[in-house]
């Protein structure tokens, strides 16, 4: 992948991409369980943002823990969610 590992050192085993509603989306999967999410509007370049989700039972990696917050969230379908979400300020 040739980018920094936030798992340090888990694999990642899936990286795809799709657009829907005018929203560009892009998934990392890893081995660990942590998804990285990123989105963007096409039409306004100032629309963008980063998730980051944990599979349930996965503590927080450590190189993620000190810098972002995690939420925990249930879901129906899903079970446990925990993830956290941030906006990308400024123009890139």
């Amino acid at each position: 992948m040739g980018s920094p590992d936030p798992q340090g050192g888990s694999r990642p085993l899936e990286a795809t991409q799709f657009e829907a509603g005018g929203i560009r989306f892009g998934y990392v999967f890893y081995e660990s369980g942590l998804s990285i999410n990123v989105m963007y509007t096409i039409d306004d370049a100032k629309k963008r943002a980063v998730r980051f989700k944990l599979s349930e039972g996965m503590e927080v990696p450590d190189g993620l823990a000190t810098r972002f917050k995690f939420a925990r969230q249930r879901s129906k379908l899903a079970g446990t969610i925990r993830g956290s979400f941030f906006v990308i300020k400024g123009e890139y």
